[in-house]
């Protein structure tokens, strides 16, 4: 089985001068709890090589098994450093989809036309597409096969507006994703903050935070069961 997964390129937090990226805890649960199921992946971004880490998330207080892990593991750091340009991947190639969040999916992947087009074609194709986090701001340009918001009248989560006022970024980031995500017609649902929640609606999974990482991931195997 083969499961692409796409990280943002995008390392500038706004106009504030700090950095973003990708939050790591996103990116290794998942990518574990995929490889020790026996899935092959394939990691990609929209600029190639390797994406950029938000900083934030390297911090010790939100270190877990899985972040721990992936500082110890050579082959995976090295593959990170080697992503595949996005432009390059096609739908056809792969089972499944995953894109992990940190904040710099909202400026990238949100308006990434390869992006758009990729999730198109799996969404297209029936194979399943998981987002946690920020990168739900993938979907905002995603349209359907009827021509609608993908996700148009589906259960979706993402990062909340309290998670964002949480972190101080709410006049930050270019949009709030629980918002974007309610006025393109997602029916948007949020669990405690912080805590562990994930929706599946048909091939759509999503997950609110760092904390529902393992659990997207875990839901899209049995997706592609």
């Amino acid at each position: 089985m083969q499961v692409l997964i796409v990280l943002t390129s995008h390392s500038e937090l706004g106009n504030t001068g700090h950095k973003t990226g990708f939050w790591v805890e996103e990116f290794a649960a998942p990518y574990y709890v995929l490889a020790d199921a026996g899935v092959e992946v394939t990691l990609a971004s929209p600029g190639g090589g390797q994406p950029p880490i938000d900083p934030k998330s390297e911090l010790a207080e939100f270190q877990t098994a899985a972040t721990t892990r992936f500082k110890q593991d050579e082959a995976l750091q090295k593959k990170l450093a080697n992503t595949v340009k996005l432009n390059e991947v096609r739908a056809d190639d792969y089972d499944g989809v995953f894109y992990p969040g940190g904040h710099g999916p909202l400026w990238d992947l949100a308006t990434d036309p390869s992006s758009i087009a990729l999730i198109e074609a799996f969404y297209q194709q029936h194979k399943p597409v998981a987002f946690v986090c920020h990168a739900p701001a993938a979907l905002v340009k995603v349209k359907g096969p009827d021509g609608e918001p993908l996700v148009k009248g589906k259960e979706v989560t993402g990062f909340s507006d309290s998670e964002e006022e949480a972190v101080q970024l709410t006049n930050v980031v270019p949009f709030l994703l629980e918002d974007e995500l309610k006025k393109l017609g997602g029916i948007y649902s949020k669990g405690k903050d912080w805590h562990s929640y994930a929706l599946k609606d048909g091939l759509l999974i999503t997950g609110q935070n760092p904390a529902s990482s393992a659990e997207v991931a875990k839901i899209l195997i049995e997706t592609l069961a």
